[in-house]
């Protein structure tokens, strides 16, 4: 099961088909084994990876650092449950470092998220602070290159 999770984790849109020829495995057995993989929660979903300027996503993303106080007997926990609950929250991470939780947030505009940020997060018991940082230009997502045409290019040096 380790080398389908590969190869989808690569491209989860790779046909069962070409999954099984590359493994030299019976389809049905491979396309039971993604049915499973999907059953036992090891496989959570499947995402597609979107270039914003060209598929018209205007939201507006931001990486919000955000440190805690942590609760006795459950720790970081029962605060990174209640945080990663708001329908804003997109991913949700414990971090080791300066911070707590790393949190991207998605929303409408820069004062939505902002909003998010000082009425509803900032303001939860044993949130101690954040620090926002907005998302201007995405370069790579997902090990996925965004802007491909955009090469980045090194300047010739002169002697």
């Amino acid at each position: 099961m380790e080398k389908i999770l590969e190869i989808l984790k690569e491209n989860a849109r790779t046909p069962v088909e070409q999954i099984a020829r590359r493994l030299g495995r019976d389809e049905e057995m491979v396309r039971q084994q993604i049915r499973k993989l999907e059953d036992d929660r090891i496989i959570l979903g499947y995402r597609a990876v979107l270039d914003p300027e060209k598929s018209g996503d205007e939201l507006v993303m931001a990486i919000i650092e955000v440190r805690l106080t942590p609760q006795r007997d459950t720790g970081f926990d029962a605060i990174a449950q209640r945080i990663h609950k708001f329908p804003e929250v997109k991913t949700c991470y414990l971090m080791s470092g300066d911070y707590d939780l790393h949190v991207m947030v998605e929303g409408r505009s820069l004062r939505e998220v902002a909003a998010f940020v000082s009425e509803r997060l900032a303001t939860i018991e044993h949130v101690s602070g954040t620090a926002t940082h907005f998302i201007l230009k995405k370069y790579k997502e997902f090990g996925v290159t965004i802007h491909e045409s955009e090469r980045m290019t090194r300047l010739a040096v002169s002697p």
